[in-house]
């Protein structure tokens, strides 16, 4: 996992790791600075600032700069001392915002590894989902995994954290909070809750948490039988549960199949594009274009799982790796798009492993879907425009059910498409 996690693409709203690097610039020689500041570099905090920089400068996606002289940026990092490198680190980052990029972004030890974990599709934790509650403003357990530390402990949805281990969640981030949680294996932490206005402390002890990120059931709508299939995340596991979820229920005679992509916010190319493989024939999948001008198609191995009649679900939270598989399906008139705009995310990332554990993740190029189209801030537009109205939006829907106005609406799709489709089955 050590040469995985050196240089690799990525593609998603929420960072993750990508597969492989699929993209990468022409490595360039390092600028070379006055001898001595190039002496005070070795054992020192400036050793990660230039690590950076020179990753930076030769990978961005923009040879300007966002029209910055970049050079000029490095002598002024390196002419200032720093004390710790947690004053590196702000440096480091507040140097990256003149990039005008808010993707390319540094990432500390500690980020780093919760990034490697959730792209494994595994972390250690103790297995609850978080949101933040309307009324109080603090994090609520939004559910918890089943058979997880937490689930076993007694920790129940809807419970409000106030404090983890002692420590009061009021003014946190929910992603502090969620690294406040997480920890080695083995280890314990104190979650202090408010469940229906009484104060509960709960220890419970960290364990490894595999993320699920595919979900499937068998749905009968209308008298006919409905594959539906949600992916939360494009991680490394994606592309095989993907494989699992379509023979399962291909063995249980299904007509057609509804894809649910909302609130995806991406992950890896090389499991968009694998999963892109399982239902496309033939086809480009999606083309890169990297700084130099150069583009890349990366087009359909011919081996798909199902030639079946296929909606997609989308909406605004569905991004990067998802528009990527969304817009294969679209532009080559393989499914029909229901739901909402996508996010509109068109640029590739490299995370790039440090010597101190950190790591810095650069926009290397853009990507264009196959028809050409450039989605970047602007989204994609689904052949079927269905919005939930105001009122449905303050409560949390649970997905293909009669109250999932999207989803009812991509049934009624899927039906015309199933009458007036042959209903070919899968391929090996």
């Amino acid at each position: 996992m050590q040469d995985f996690f050196r240089k690799s693409v990525l593609l998603t709203v929420i960072l993750s790791l990508v597969g492989s690097a699929a993209v990468t610039a022409a490595p360039k020689q390092p600028v070379k600075l006055r001898a001595e500041y190039e002496a005070r570099l070795e054992d020192s905090p400036k050793a990660i600032v230039d690590e950076v920089w020179q990753t930076v400068d030769r990978e961005f996606v923009d040879p300007t700069f966002n029209k910055q002289n970049w050079i000029a940026a490095r002598e002024q990092l390196l002419g200032r001392d720093y004390k710790s490198k947690e004053e590196a680190y702000e440096a480091i980052r507040n140097s990256l915002k003149v990039l005008g990029d808010p993707y390319t972004r540094f990432l500390d030890p500690r980020e780093f590894q919760a990034l490697r974990d959730q792209t494994s599709g595994e972390l250690v934790g103790v297995g609850i989902q978080l949101g933040v509650s309307q009324a109080s403003k603090l994090p609520v357990v939004v559910k918890t995994l089943e058979d997880s530390p937490a689930s076993r402990s007694g920790i129940q949805a809807k419970d409000e954290l106030l404090a983890v281990d002692g420590k009061a969640t009021a003014k946190l981030e929910i992603g502090e909070v969620s690294r406040m949680i997480r920890g080695d294996r083995g280890t314990q932490v104190t979650l202090s809750v408010l469940r229906s206005g009484q104060k509960m402390s709960f220890t419970i002890t960290r364990a490894p948490i595999e993320l699920k990120v595919v979900t499937s059931s068998l749905k009968e709508e209308n008298g006919r039988k409905v594959g539906y299939i949600r992916l939360a995340e494009f991680s490394e596991k994606a592309p095989n549960e993907m494989q699992r979820a379509f023979a399962k229920l291909s063995e249980a005679g299904v007509q057609g199949w509804v894809l649910d992509l909302r609130g995806n916010p991406g992950g890896l190319l090389d499991a968009a594009t694998r999963v892109a493989s399982l239902v496309l024939d033939q086809g480009t999948i999606v083309s890169t274009v990297d700084r130099a001008g150069t583009q890349d198609q990366l087009t359909a191995d011919r081996h798909p799982v199902t030639n079946l009649p296929l909606v997609v679900l989308v909406d605004q939270g569905s991004a990067s790796a998802s528009e990527i598989l969304a817009g294969a399906i679209q532009d080559n008139r393989r499914g029909t798009l229901v739901g909402m705009k996508t996010f509109g995310k068109g640029v590739i990332q490299q995370v790039n492993a440090l010597s101190d554990g950190s790591g810095v993740n650069v926009t290397i190029a853009h990507y264009l879907t196959p028809s050409g189209n450039d989605i970047h801030k602007k989204g994609i537009q689904p052949d079927v425009v269905v919005a939930f109205p105001e009122e449905a939006r303050k409560a949390p829907i649970e997905p293909a059910t009669g109250a999932d106005i999207q989803y009812q609406r991509a049934v009624t799709v899927l039906a015309k498409l199933i009458e007036t489709k042959p209903a070919t089955n899968a391929r090996k």
